[in-house]
Order: C-alpha cells, then structure tokens, then sequence
C-alpha cells in the first residue's frame, strides 16, 4: 500500500516560518481532511509536499514509500505517483486543455500516445466529469469559470491517475452542482484507482459528499487536532476557536 507521511516538518517560505513541526499520514486507500482557517499554513503543506522551491525545508522530511523525498524535484515526485491541484490554477493562452493533458500524460508515463487514442481515454473521463467536446477545446483555463478550472484540475488528475492525490481548496469558487460533479467524479475515481487523497479545505459542505477515514486541523502552522468525521461536524457547530 502506498503511504505519505510528514515527520516533524517545519517549513520558512522569504525566512519567514510558516509550518512548526506538522506530523501528517494518507495511507494509499484513504481520504485524509487537512482543515484551518485562511492563512493555517494549509497550501504550504501542498507546495512544500510538490516541491515548490520557494518552501525551504528547515526541519524534519517527507517520506514516500519508505523514501524520503525531501531533495526530490517536482516533476520526480509527481513520477512516483503524487499530484496536486492548484488551489488557483494558472491560465495558459494558446494551449488546449486537451493537448496540455495528452502532453503531461506522456510526460509522467514516458510515452508517446497520439492525438486519437489519447482523445479516445480522454473521453471516458469527460463523461464522468459532466464535460463537453467543446471543453477541451479551449485554451487552458482561460476565460473559465471557478467550477470549470476545478473540473480540469480533476480531469487532469483522472487521466494521470496518481497513487496520491493532494486537492488544494477543490470546493473554493465552485456552485453547488459543481462541486456535487467534481465529488462524484473523486469518489468514482477513487474507487476505481484505490488512490489516497490529502483534501484541504477550510469549509465542510464539500465534505458532505466526501467522507474522510481522517481529520487534521491546523492552526498557526501546527496540528491542533485529529480525529475521524466527527470532527468535522464539531467545527461546523462551534468553529475553529474551540482549538487552542
């Protein structure tokens, strides 16, 4: 089974020190909540698990496998089986969504799919995800609404298939049949991959949809708190301030 876990990690993004000693586990099957307010240290967590280089590791590591992947480069991680998705992906003039993905399927997997059989895959997973021929046509993510960058990020994610998955704020900027497709799409996904998944989030109504084997909360760069799905519902009814 494949696990991620994050030992003791304290993270400096410009020398300022953003996470101070987070200790985290997603085991290949499961979906782990990481939630906290706005500016907990939560998207630190996915960049610095991606490599970013602007997140300086100042103590502890990352451990993929029984691999400590701390050094690693982006583009080695996600090779090895991790992905993540922007909280705010970015807009590329001029490239399709649907040669930027056959371009990073061919990338990870170190083949050459032409533009036919590779439109073919790609059309199981429109299906699943609610999404149009036309869609794909467009360039990436320009002009798109918030629900339809999500709904990319997720089409990317089920056409590279990663063993575990980090979705940054999927829910945020997304209408309530938006973010019902992008669950049903994960849960389907999941389901059929057995792909571990890392959700960050600082709301819970996406979570009625997606229910977490696991629940961290952070505060100030620290994890206050773990529990299982209840915990969720404890924040919903009495906020974050409950958490010291």
């Amino acid at each position: 089974m494949n696990k991620l876990e994050i030992k003791d990690l304290y993270v400096e993004v410009e020398g300022k020190e953003i996470l101070k000693g987070v200790n985290l586990v997603v085991n290949g099957d499961e979906t782990v909540v990481l939630m906290g307010q706005n500016g907990a240290g939560k998207s630190t967590i996915g960049m610095v698990l991606m490599g970013h280089p602007l997140y300086k590791i100042t103590k502890g590591s990352i451990i993929y496998n029984d691999e400590d992947i701390s050094e690693l480069k982006t583009e080695e991680r996600a090779k090895k089986g991790l992905f993540l998705s922007f909280q705010h992906p970015f807009e590329i003039p001029g490239l399709s969504v649907s040669n930027f993905l056959r371009s990073a399927y061919n990338s990870i997997n170190d083949v050459k799919v032409n533009v036919m059989d590779f439109y073919n895959m790609l059309k199981e997973k429109m299906v699943l995800l609610k999404i149009s021929e036309d869609f794909v046509k467009r360039p990436l993510n320009e002009g798109f609404s918030g629900g339809e960058k999500k709904k990319t990020e997720i089409l990317q994610l089920s056409i590279l298939n990663p063993k575990i998955a980090i979705l940054d704020e999927t829910d945020s900027g997304t209408d309530i049949d938006s973010m019902k497709v992008i669950a049903d799409g994960l849960n389907k996904i999941k389901e059929e991959s057995k792909m571990g998944m890392l959700l960050i989030t600082h709301y819970n109504r996406f979570l009625s949809y997606l229910k977490p084997d696991r629940v961290y909360v952070l505060k100030d760069g620290k994890i206050v708190k773990e529990g299982d799905d209840n915990l969720v519902h404890e924040i919903e009814e009495k906020g974050y301030e409950i958490f010291a």
